[in-house]
């Protein structure tokens, strides 16, 4: 069997025939660093979602979009291959779910930008339907991701509202030393990688304890 790799690339089933002699001692590669490398931030919230799931914290998943199929070929009679659709309605926001009776419901968006987060990552009908759910006393919120920083804010919807109201006559962003201050960091870590819940534990207990 004949195995053909990119141009270039060296294949993993040529040995050479001489191993080179030993020159003094060898040296131990340090350990790679994924620090700074950035994330793909969808897996990572799934990643997370699936975490909670596991040890029964939380239940969340990611909203499927509405499609209207248009065109189905079926190469055979056990497969079918979609070759045309549309989204049939606006979609909401990407993810929802239940956490200690509470209602969860949150959007995540990323940019590239290093100083400020566009407000035209969001469109009207998602603002529409944060509103509607805080109405009714849902926790909503969304998940700022600045990929070239590769860092990640939790952003209550409310405060996020008050920006999309205000850009008419004013920014059309959100300044990231604005977000620093309204809006609480997630570093990113193994388990459950952007720990959300952490935060919305903290503001249920404050709001508890303001009741008692």
């Amino acid at each position: 069997m004949t195995i053909h790799y990119p141009k270039g690339a060296a294949s993993p089933l040529h040995f050479p025939k001489q191993l080179p002699k030993k020159q003094g001692p060898v040296l131990r590669k340090a350990p790679t660093n994924f620090a700074n490398r950035g994330m793909n931030l969808e897996e990572a919230i799934n990643d997370s979602n699936a975490y909670y799931l596991a040890k029964n914290l939380a239940v969340v998943h990611k909203k499927p979009t509405p499609l209207q199929i248009v065109k189905v070929d079926y190469p055979k009679r056990s497969a079918a291959v979609i070759r045309e659709a549309y989204f049939s309605q606006a979609s909401t926001t990407d993810y929802n779910g239940v956490f200690n009776g509470y209602y969860l419901d949150f959007e995540a968006k990323e940019t590239k930008n290093k100083t400020s987060f566009p407000l035209k990552n969001f469109h009207q009908h998602q603002i529409d339907h944060f509103k509607n759910c805080l109405a009714q006393k849902g926790i909503c919120f969304v998940l700022l991701y600045f990929s070239t920083l590769n860092r990640c804010f939790y952003l209550a919807a409310e405060d996020l509202i008050v920006f999309w109201d205000q850009q008419v006559s004013g920014k059309k962003s959100i300044p990231l030393q604005t977000i620093e201050t309204l809006a609480t960091e997630l570093p990113e870590k193994i388990a459950p990688r952007i720990p959300y819940l952490s935060v919305i534990e903290k503001m249920i207990a404050q709001k508890e304890a303001f009741h008692e």
